[in-house]
């Protein structure tokens, strides 16, 4: 049998907590203001899985308003709609077509353009 009283539980003496700094004069104002950081892969992206990343080389497409540098989101999981962006596979390479009725080709749908993330340099 385990006698109850003789069996002394000690706390631990590890401190967790965040030490405050210690500071001397007025604080700054921005201590109390803390923006959490913006994750694009969270806000843009809806299916991580099939979603790609592509950066344009040249301004092959400025058309779509697609110039060099430009990043596209594409999502190979949506099916396009009328009038969106898709990539598309043509003589092995990407090209952006637009979806209209007018399309009388069958294409090779690569994925939908969900973005098109601007480059001002």
């Amino acid at each position: 049998m385990i006698d109850i009283d003789n069996c002394l539980i000690k706390k631990s003496d590890n401190n967790y907590r965040v030490q405050r700094p210690t500071q001397t004069g007025f604080s700054s104002p921005a201590t109390h203001y803390s923006e959490p950081r913006i994750d694009l892969n969270e806000v843009l992206v809806s299916n991580s899985s099939a979603t790609f990343f592509i950066r344009v080389v040249n301004d092959e497409f400025k058309d779509f308003n697609v110039f060099a540098n430009d990043v596209l989101i594409v999502d190979k999981s949506l099916t396009p709609k009328f009038n969106q962006l898709t990539l598309a596979a043509v003589d092995d390479s990407f090209k952006i077509i637009r979806i209209d009725g007018s399309t009388t080709s069958e294409l090779n749908i690569w994925g939908t353009i969900t973005f098109i993330i601007k480059s001002v340099l």
